[in-house]
């Protein structure tokens, strides 16, 4: 994977300092989007993080896929974390004093016990231990089934999805399309121990994806969080696979009182 580190014309920033910590693989992802008002998912942003949103709207995202070729620097493999399923539920933040636009993940569910406790220790991610099953069907359709364990109200995701072949649209995403907004996000957010808003870089290349179908036939992931989804079919796309590199967390600059800051609306071009 460490070519893909000499790709960076794509990025927003440059890449950060120092080194990465971590490199995984992602594959074989549906991204399922809904449009919410941005007062629907502020109250689950920590203060000093913007809502960002595109066309008026924020969105939530629900993104099943399994990962691989995890392997974090200076640490000898991890027996039985090698590849697992994940799930997650995500919107969209920026920080406001710097400009940069990222991944704010509300949940994330994920097959693996030792790595469900390493993200939560390491990278302070809401991660929770889930019975999961991934099944490929073909090539590009597959089944997947996820129910959170050790909690008094089941969470469960169940669906099947496929991915419809590479288009000249989306073989690469452009700067203030939808599909850009969405998925080329070059950082994550977090909350610290504080409660205070937390970030680590991430790099990859440009996110190859391909136009998707799917039948969601139960999804719990919005509603355990209290948001609720609008009655209207998801924006859908699917990615074959992407490396991944993440570096170390890190606390954001303080900003000039505690509020959280205004929603950051991104028009289409």
């Amino acid at each position: 994977m460490r070519e893909f580190l000499v790709r960076t014309s794509h990025r927003p920033r440059p890449l950060p300092s120092g080194r990465w910590v971590m490199t995984q693989r992602w594959n074989d992802l549906l991204f399922a989007h809904w449009p919410v008002p941005p007062a629907t998912v502020a109250p689950l942003v920590p203060d000093g993080l913007q809502v960002d949103g595109f066309q008026g709207s924020a969105w939530v995202g629900v993104v099943p896929f399994w990962m691989d070729r995890i392997k974090f620097r200076g640490i000898p493999s991890i027996p039985g974390a090698r590849s697992f399923p994940e799930l997650n539920l995500r919107t969209y933040v920026r920080d406001p004093l710097t400009g940069a636009q990222g991944v704010y993940f509300i949940s994330l569910d994920a097959g693996n016990l030792l790595g469900v406790t390493f993200a939560r220790t390491f990278f302070r991610l809401p991660y929770y231990w889930a019975e999961m099953r991934f099944e490929q069907r073909n090539e590009r359709e597959f089944s997947y089934y996820s129910r959170r364990r050790l909690t008094g109200r089941p969470v469960i995701f169940k669906a099947r999805y496929r991915g419809l072949g590479p288009t000249r649209k989306l073989a690469e995403s452009r700067p203030g399309s939808l599909e850009y907004f969405l998925t080329e996000r070059y950082c994550l957010f977090t909350r610290g121990r504080d409660g205070q808003p937390m970030r680590a870089n991430i790099h990859h290349v440009p996110w190859p994806l391909e136009e998707a179908e799917a039948e969601i036939e139960r999804n719990d992931l919005a509603a355990a969080v209290g948001i609720e989804l609008p009655d209207q079919p998801p924006v859908l796309h699917y990615s074959r696979r992407l490396a991944v590199y993440v570096w170390q967390l890190e606390r954001l600059r303080a900003s000039a009182g505690t509020q959280r800051a205004p929603v950051a609306p991104v028009p289409s071009t």
